[in-house]
């Protein structure tokens, strides 16, 4: 049992992400210096409480410790516009917590994943005068780079609400980008500005700027939505 609380540490602090590939026995036994035998069965009781599966033939993998526990609401809602208000309103709470963990706990590995993600971005932006990519590719990179601050955060209901909250409202997010896009005409410009405030802060580990950063952009975000309707 020893074992597998270390492990549950691991789903806790952050270090095991949802989805993320479990290390093998063979890595948890160098690890944690234990036999074949204890690692198999911490891994055991790990998935019988539902924080891992293996599907046959497969590795394990981290599940949402979430997701048997939270239906998030409205199906069929993504074209709502009030709706889509109240889903910027909610991402900016999430984007300002998650943003301020980050930046006081992210690993200088995850630092600088961080910065190849954001500078993938700007490539990828600045393609053929920012006509490179579709709005639903702008809408994928989007939120890659906040699901990697998320994911950096090292905080197990963070992390896990914002896997399942993006999944759920990828749609909604879509839309407003597309609405915004058709109504512009162009990709604001705020917005590349923004994630670059947001990354600066980051990479300085200053956790409040990082925080105002995050919301100031998805609030901008939203005050964009409210002049389309």
């Amino acid at each position: 049992m020893k074992l597998q609380h270390e492990l549950e540490r691991c789903l806790l602090d952050g270090d095991w992400l949802p989805g993320q590939t479990v290390p093998s026995e063979r890595e948890l036994m160098a690890r944690y210096g234990a036999s074949r035998g204890a690692v198999r069965e911490a891994l055991a009781g790990l998935r019988a409480t539902g924080a891992i599966e293996t599907r046959q033939g497969g590795r394990s993998r981290c599940c949402n410790l979430l997701a048997p526990h939270l239906q998030l609401p409205l199906a069929g809602r993504e074209d709502d516009v009030e709706f889509q208000l109240q889903v910027l309103e909610a991402r900016a709470a999430l984007e300002g917590a998650a943003a301020w963990f980050a930046a006081r706990r992210a690993s200088d590995e995850e630092l600088g994943r961080l910065d190849r993600e954001y500078r993938r971005m700007c490539a990828r932006a600045s393609a053929s005068g920012g006509q490179g990519e579709g709005t639903l590719e702008k809408a994928k990179a989007d939120l890659q780079f906040h699901m990697l601050i998320a994911q950096s955060s090292h905080h197990l209901l963070v992390s896990a609400f914002s896997e399942l909250f993006y999944n759920r409202y990828f749609n909604a997010i879509y839309s407003v980008l597309s609405r915004t896009l058709g109504r512009l005409g162009r990709y604001p410009d705020g917005i590349a500005q923004q994630h670059g405030a947001i990354h600066r802060a980051l990479q300085a580990r200053d956790a409040e700027r990082a925080r105002e950063q995050a919301q100031a952009h998805i609030l901008y975000t939203r005050d964009l939505l409210r002049q389309c309707r």
